[in-house]
């Protein structure tokens, strides 16, 4: 069963990626060796991200039609708040998207975090992992929102876009330090309200003495994603950002992370983080790295 949905997978059959991931998130028998038999694929992740209401969904449906006008296929992984009583997602800010829902380049799954503080899936790796090998040329990941403990997205994604709004400022100074970190390029959103520019202004001051070293600044997009302004500029700037080489050490740690998580599962016993980031690294070095593989020598 696993290896027909392997070769249908290959041939991008998206009924079977909903299936494999309904048995992903569901752990059917079989599920992890199915894991370890992916093959290593390398497709850009993009993690859209920050406060609630800041449009990060109409973001995502904007991005979409950019993608869809470039000619490219798109995964979207829509990590949702849960629901208190089944855990399910609740799904009210994807009718946004449900333009896309029957295109045959576009993929979109809602995903409910169940209970996860990091804002993304429990599974959100895994998931991500089957949806690289079916053919997709970016894969966009929206999470549920951003602090400064909500910081899983910048393992997971290659690029990370923080969404925000000109009213956020107060906002902005209290997740000042999560921001810091997470954020590859900044999207002010929504931006033909009143002090947009003093918004991006200030912004620009706020990030200034992290980048006093830097020769190169974070870049900020406005956008207004319900118009679809700036979406092409933000698009632009995302692309270049992926063509610049650069070692993302924080995979390293969510991987160590995620491979400790696995490994605990089966094994109940002492495992050093730090031992794992180091073997992780090495591992990294080399082609072809499988992360399921990585932790069958622990089972």
């Amino acid at each position: 069963m696993w290896q027909s949905f392997l070769q249908e997978l290959k041939q991008g059959n998206q009924k079977s990626l909903a299936r494999c991931i309904s048995f992903i998130e569901n752990e059917v028998n079989g599920y992890e060796e199915f894991l370890q038999t992916l093959p290593a694929v390398t497709v850009p992740v993009i993690g859209i991200t920050g406060p609630p209401g800041a449009g990060k969904s109409t973001m995502v449906d904007s991005l979409i039609a950019q993608l869809v006008e470039d000619g490219k296929r798109v995964a979207v992984l829509c990590v949702d708040p849960s629901s208190p009583f089944n855990l399910g997602a609740l799904l009210g800010d994807r009718i946004r998207m449900s333009n896309w829902y029957n295109h045959p380049n576009v993929f979109i799954r809602s995903l409910a975090t169940r209970g996860s503080l990091g804002g993304l899936h429990p599974k959100i790796l895994e998931i991500t992992d089957v949806c690289k090998v079916a053919g997709f040329d970016y894969i966009l990941v929206e999470t549920v929102g951003v602090g400064q403990s909500e910081i899983e997205i910048v393992g997971l994604a290659d690029i990370t876009v923080v969404v925000l709004v000109p009213e956020a400022g107060d906002e902005v100074q209290t997740m000042k330090a999560g921001l810091m970190e997470i954020a590859d390029v900044f999207a002010v959103n929504k931006a033909d309200r009143p002090d947009a520019d003093l918004f991006v202004k200030n912004l620009r001051l706020m990030l200034a003495p992290a980048f006093a070293t830097s020769t190169q600044e974070l870049p900020i997009v406005k956008t207004i994603a319900t118009e679809k302004e700036g979406t092409k500029e933000l698009w632009i700037k995302i692309n270049e950002l992926l063509q610049q080489q650069h070692t993302n050490e924080r995979r390293s740690w969510l991987l160590a992370e995620k491979a400790y998580y696995l490994i605990q599962q089966k094994r109940m016993k002492d495992v050093q983080k730090k031992e794992l980031k180091q073997q992780i690294e090495k591992a990294l070095q080399k082609e072809h790295f499988n992360l399921y593989q990585f932790i069958k020598d622990f089972s």
